[in-house]
This record gives structure tokens, C-alpha cells and sequence, in this order.
């Protein structure tokens, strides 16, 4: 489907030499993505390809948003059912944040239930549950009714207490980390409504910013962590057949940062 990825990450000998001599290593820190090839770059991206800053971004809003298909909010259950499937079980969905397996079956709104969770707050920008970003999959997710609720509309950011039945996901009263195997996952979702919906077609103008506490603001922060989450947990399989699946079936379109995350730093 997808050329394989090559992605270099700094060394860990430096810090291990420093143990050995008794000094203190320095702070180690992801390289940035590797530029990388897909089976897209000559059709679906071809007129982006080779771009950087904003014409790679204009570029990228056109890709994504010609001959979009739509869905309703409602169709969205049965939606998430196929593209967040557990691999290992056909009868369950994987949770965001979590990583929990749950019976597809478990879907609604009581504790111990998976819902609909906009990764983008649907409060930031007061899109609600309208078709259109309200129903967008590239950044719905099923979620435990109960973490789905602690995340609440919170900006993204490091830190804060440990959610209960988060997977390792942290909170505080204005901000939330998630698990690290979702935290690129949630940085290219993100990044891909910033690029998706840019207030051309009726709906707010969604950008990422440097805040936290955003509120109804078409906002959402924290920007340059964000960009040191794409490149601390690269694109998994199960983000890639997303994705896939996601253009096959359903909207007809692509995050383009899970094809090519080097494009985060290059636009941001």
C-alpha cells in the first residue's frame, strides 16, 4: 500500500557513554521526519508534492477537500466499527487514548460504553455535530464514555494527573496528554482539520495555536507540542489501514500527514 518509511532517530550511545563517565546526557529528541514516498505522490499529491509552507498547506486543502463524500452523525457508529476494528478481534473496536478492545456492540453513551469522540473539540469553533467537521472521520474516534468525558474540550498538552482507564493518558484542569502510542495519532488529526477546514466553506477557520484554555475559540493548542508528538510516535499499520479505508470507502480523501508527516514541519 504505502513504500515503507525511513525514519532516523538520534543515537541513545551518547547518553549511554555519559552514564559510563559519570556526567549528565543531555535531553535526547526525535530527528525530524524523514521525507518520505507513497503510491499517491504521482496522482492523489501530485500537485503538492515538492511544496513547503503555506503553498504545500493551500496545496493540501484542495487535495483534501475535492470530491469529498459525507456522512451523518448517526452513520458515524457503524463508520467507526469498520475503521477502528481491532485487528486481532473483528468483534471489537480499539479505543482512542485507552487502547482498550471493546465489543462494537458496547456503543453509547452509559459507563462502560465506547462513543463518538471529536479529537478536535467540536466546542472549538462551534461545529457541533453538523456534517462537515462534526462528522469528519479523519478525526473520529471511539472513545470509553468515561475518558471521552474527562478529556471533555481540553487543549493537548504534557503533563497532569493520571486518567483512570486512560492507558496511561494524563490530565489537568486545562489540558490533555494522551497515551504515547495516540499521541501522533492525535498531533496529525489535529493537523489535518487546521488543513481541512480553513473557513472557505461555511465553517470556522480551524488553526492550531500556542494555548491552552481555547475555549469556543476555533483554536486548538498546543501547537509546538503537537509537532513533537508527530515526530516522537510515527504512523502505526492501524493508523496507515485507517486512513486507507477511511479514502476507500467512506470520505474519499486522506489525511496527507500520516502519508507524509515530514509535511507537519514543513508547513509548520
Amino acid at each position: 500500500m504505502l513504500a515503507t518509511r525511513i525514519r532516523r532517530w538520534k543515537s541513545v550511545a551518547l547518553a549511554t557513554t555519559a552514564v559510563l563517565v559519570g556526567i549528565t546526557a543531555p535531553t535526547l529528541t526525535a530527528t525530524p521526519a524523514a521525507a518520505t514516498t507513497t503510491a499517491y505522490d504521482s496522482t492523489y499529491y501530485k500537485n503538492a508534492v515538492g511544496k513547503t509552507g503555506s503553498s504545500l498547506k493551500s496545496s493540501l486543502h484542495t487535495i483534501i477537500s475535492a470530491n469529498v463524500s459525507k456522512i451523518s452523525y448517526s452513520a458515524v457508529w457503524n463508520a467507526l466499527k469498520v475503521t477502528d476494528q481491532d485487528p486481532n478481534n473483528s468483534s471489537n473496536v480499539i479505543l482512542m487514548y485507552s487502547g482498550a478492545s471493546r465489543s462494537k456492540s458496547l456503543n453509547g453513551g452509559a459507563v462502560g460504553d465506547w462513543n463518538r469522540e471529536h479529537v478536535w473539540a467540536k466546542s472549538h469553533g462551534d461545529f457541533g455535530e453538523v456534517t462537515g467537521p462534526g462528522t469528519d472521520l479523519h478525526h473520529l474516534r471511539p472513545a470509553d464514555v468515561t475518558v471521552n468525558s474527562i478529556r471533555g474540550n481540553k487543549d493537548f498538552d504534557n503533563g497532569g494527573s493520571t486518567v483512570s482507564g486512560g492507558g496511561g493518558s494524563l490530565t489537568d484542569s486545562d489540558s490533555f496528554e494522551p497515551r504515547d502510542a495516540d499521541k501522533g495519532d492525535v498531533a496529525r488529526m489535529i493537523l489535518y482539520m487546521a488543513v481541512r477546514y480553513d473557513g472557505g466553506d461555511g465553517f470556522a477557520d480551524l488553526e492550531p495555536n500556542e494555548k491552552v484554555n481555547n475555549g469556543s475559540a476555533p483554536y486548538i493548542g498546543k501547537l509546538s507540542v503537537l509537532k513533537a508528538w508527530n515526530e516522537q510516535d510515527p504512523p502505526s499499520a492501524f493508523e496507515e489501514k485507517r486512513n486507507q479505508v477511511i479514502y476507500d470507502t467512506y470520505q474519499h480523501n486522506r489525511n496527507p500527514f500520516i502519508d507524509h508527516p515530514e509535511w507537519v514541519e514543513a508547513i509548520w
